[in-house]
């Protein structure tokens, strides 16, 4: 687990260090790393941009087989891969949204925060993904979600569920 700490750690710096120009990014690669318990899981989306970097998200996401193990991954392709249903978005970098993940908030019109569009992209096989939209608020979710994440492998089903919401 600490190693792919380390590796998720090395991976931000580097994006970080891409995103910085003309800085010097610093990484301590080998340096303990905090447990998730200590991650700061205040909604971003509440703090008023002060650049113009996009947000970049990892997901923590619980491990089916082993209760209250968790696992990190950097990518939501990586994450569908394992078959993850429950994650959570955690901003490793960006200061303001891009602007397709603004229409996506904008979208889901007050019902999602770009973490929790974020969080569902990443997770498959479970709602919405699965089921039938059954309300409104659900109904722009579902829209949000239609534009944060179009190449969702389970996009098909979703954009059926909202035909057939708005009949």
């Amino acid at each position: 687990m600490h190693l792919l700490r380390r590796t998720v750690r090395a991976a931000c710096c580097l994006v970080v260090a891409g995103v910085v120009m003309g800085g010097v990014a610093a990484c301590t690669a080998g340096a303990e790393s905090e447990p998730d318990d200590s991650v700061d899981s205040t909604p971003s989306s509440s703090v008023p941009a002060s650049g113009t970097a996009p947000m970049v998200f990892a997901f923590v996401c619980r491990d089916d087989g082993v209760p209250g193990r968790t696992e990190t991954f950097t990518t939501y392709s990586a994450v569908w891969e394992a078959g993850r249903t429950d994650c959570r978005a955690q901003r490793i970098t960006g200061t303001e949204a891009s602007a397709q993940q603004q229409d996506a908030v904008d979208a889901a019109a007050g019902e999602s925060t770009i973490e929790q569009l974020a969080a569902t992209c990443a997770v498959s096989g479970t709602a919405p993904w699965t089921t039938p939209i059954e309300s409104a608020a659900e109904a722009r979710t579902a829209a949000g979600l239609a534009i944060y994440c179009p190449g969702h492998p389970e996009m098909d089903h979703l954009r059926d569920a909202i035909a057939a919401y708005r009949g």
